[in-house]
């Protein structure tokens, strides 16, 4: 087979296509993107990419950019930055403390904010429509690395109602604005509580594009029942992270890779309605960025 992606004339097309040869631009996304185009080069040489298979990959790429947030993780890459930040921080010393896992597409900005110090309330309710599902109920602490309690924390929490929908994202139009979505303050002693409506896990959207490239890789594109979380605070590291239920038969086959250890408490059912404990331990921010949450493209209601 004819191999030209590393000869002299094909890197200077390369280069020239990345703005290698020239003054102005951005000098980082340069060099991504020269490494981008020598990948894809050696990618269509190793596997002889046919003209009609490209432009076909392109139109899936163009027909289903509507889910690229669930493309993104099926495919192992949103994981796969965990992964990264993960060897960093081993690579800084920064060690311990609830894992982080993905985000997934489905948060939504502006939930309401609530009283979540159990000196005054006991009462945080995520769910607000019908739902005849079993009440779950969630509590533990939100600490520091040296199990110190974190003061002034807000828990954002969301997750799909009993049917596997998400409220602004269901189909049927039948949830309410923030349905299973809320913003909690907790209080200065860190203790959290909640309790909405048994998730269920739910697959990918029937027909669209994540269903489709999983079927073409023999995978399947079903998630495990979970609930997500944002933790923030001043002066610890803003965390993001989930917990899929670890008695869901897809706990530990999660087609989006969002399963860690440490993230999969089997819910106690002994009292009747399932019971969760999970205590929260954030890292403390050593600069800014620590602070803010990613600048990822969310849904705002």
């Amino acid at each position: 087979m004819t191999n030209i992606s590393k000869t002299p004339e094909v890197q200077a097309l390369f280069d020239r296509a990345a703005g290698i040869d020239q003054s102005g631009g951005n000098p980082r996304l340069k060099a991504i993107v020269r490494d981008l185009l020598g990948a894809l080069g050696e990618i269509v040489e190793k596997h002889d990419i046919t003209e009609s298979e490209f432009w076909n990959a392109l139109k899936f790429m163009q027909d289903g950019a509507g889910e690229f947030g669930l493309i993104v993780p099926g495919i192992g890459i949103e994981h796969f930055l965990d992964l990264h930040m993960d060897a960093k921080d081993a690579e800084a010393g920064i060690a311990g403390g609830t894992p982080r896992t993905i985000e997934g597409p489905l948060y939504v900005a502006g939930a309401p904010l609530v009283d979540g110090d159990l000196s005054r309330t006991n009462d945080v309710n995520l769910t607000t429509d019908p739902d005849d599902a079993e009440t779950l109920t969630m509590a533990g602490r939100i600490i520091g690395p040296d199990g110190e309690p974190v003061k002034d924390a807000v828990l954002h929490v969301w997750h799909a109602n009993s049917k596997g929908f998400y409220s602004h994202f269901d189909p049927t139009g039948a949830q309410s604005e923030f349905n299973n979505r809320r913003r909690i303050k907790i209080g200065p002693d860190g203790r959290y509580a909640f309790r909405s409506k048994m998730p269920r896990g739910y697959s990918c959207p029937p027909g669209g594009a994540t269903e489709k490239l999983m079927h073409a890789l023999g995978r399947h594109g079903d998630r495990p029942a979970h609930v997500h979380f944002f933790v923030e605070a001043p002066g610890y590291r803003t965390l993001t992270t989930q917990i899929n239920f670890g008695d869901d038969p897809h706990a530990h086959d999660d087609f989006a890779f969002g399963t860690r250890e440490g993230l999969l408490p089997v819910p106690d059912r002994s009292g009747g309605n399932p019971h969760i404990e999970f205590d929260f331990q954030l890292q403390r921010a050593r600069t800014g960025i620590d602070l803010a949450f990613s600048e990822r493209p969310r849904a705002e209601a």
